[in-house]
């Protein structure tokens, strides 16, 4: 016996093709409108007025636009889809034309950029920060030239600063020497004088990028006890021959920066991928992983891949390595090694000969 199928009424295919490619058109016009918008209100430079009614235009034209693929016989539907790729386009060309710089005025903690010169086993640091913190807004400026043996490296600590939730940290590696001194790197927002971080602002070269390297009473202390974050610290389990190229690989992205300025990116480019962009140079099979931008739960990630001190639960070393407590109890005069060591009590894997008696 035979069996005819009956073949799709003419034309159905074609419409439901005709639909999904209305919907992805709209979702598309949207997106773009959004990422407008924010570069309207990330980088309009005239005041808030001029700036809102932009965005409201803007936004009014992306709206008119997802209508009219929606509603069928709209008589203005090219005038309008016209207009909007004109202003699309004219909003990419300002994007493209926005460029990072080094001239602009600076807030005192970033006004200076890290200039390192190595030879063989030493290294001469200029411009690394050692602010006086009493507020975040009251502190006594000062920088210094330092100088370091490579041979007698010795350590690396993991340091997170949770500032908005479990889930947004600021991530910060501290070296450590033999002979008990310690330089801390951060990649940082370049903020003018007078502006605040925005992560949504991050998405829209809002800001430039800058490596800080910094004594750890001025950058870990500033965010303990002047700003009121929690923060953990975690010992490194890498292997000597690790410190080096890790440590050389912070000042090779600081030589980048100072010879080019780059835009700070919320999601690409951040303090937390820089460390794994330069872990990755030394162990290049470490994986991608979603905690690269959850930056709250990078030490988790470091842990599942064997970064941290062996022989505890995860759960052990977040706890151990609050140091909140310990670096409120140090007096604000003391000295920079004194506020290391108190830090690092109690810290798994950290010897007692760096955490005093």
């Amino acid at each position: 016996m035979r069996v005819e199928t009956i073949p799709p009424a003419p034309g159905r295919n074609g419409r439901w093709m005709r639909i999904v490619a209305r919907v992805l058109a709209a979702a598309t016009i949207a997106a773009a409108t959004a990422w407008g918008a924010g570069l309207i209100g990330f980088q309009f430079p005239g005041t808030s007025p001029w700036r809102g009614a932009l965005i409201a235009a803007w936004c009014a034209l992306g709206v008119a636009s997802v209508a009219v693929l929606v509603l069928r016989r709209v008589a203005v539907r090219k005038l309008i889809l016209i207009a909007f790729a004109a202003g699309l386009a004219a909003l990419l060309a300002w994007w493209l034309s926005l460029a990072p710089s080094h001239h602009r005025d600076w807030a005192d903690d970033v006004a200076r950029l890290l200039d390192a010169q190595v030879s063989g086993d030493r290294v001469v640091l200029r411009n690394v920060r050692n602010f006086q913190w009493r507020s975040e807004t009251d502190y006594t400026p000062h920088w210094e030239t330092r100088e370091y043996d490579l041979s007698r490296l010795s350590s690396a600590d993991l340091v997170l600063s949770y500032w908005m939730g479990p889930d947004i940290a600021h991530t910060l590696v501290s070296f450590g020497f033999d002979d008990g001194r310690r330089v801390v790197f951060s990649l940082e927002i370049r903020k003018e004088r007078g502006e605040s971080f925005s992560a949504l602002g991050g998405f829209f070269r809002r800001y430039e990028q800058v490596l800080v390297a910094a004594d750890e009473r001025d950058i870990v202390r500033t965010r303990s006890n002047a700003r009121g974050e929690d923060v953990y610290l975690y010992r490194l389990d890498i292997p000597p021959q690790t410190l080096r190229p890790m440590f050389l690989g912070f000042l090779a992205k600081a030589g980048a920066l100072q010879r080019q300025p780059a835009f700070y990116n919320t999601l690409t480019s951040n303090c937390t991928t820089v460390v794994f962009e330069i872990a990755r140079h030394v162990v290049p099979d470490l994986p991608l992983d979603y905690r690269l931008l959850a930056a709250g739960h990078f030490a988790e990630y470091v842990y599942d891949r064997g970064g941290l001190t062996p022989g505890y639960r995860y759960s052990q070393l977040q706890e151990r390595g609050y140091i909140n407590p310990r670096a409120l109890a140090v007096p604000a005069d003391a000295d920079a090694g004194t506020f290391s060591r108190a830090i690092r009590r109690g810290v798994p894997g950290v010897p007692t000969a760096e955490t005093g008696p």
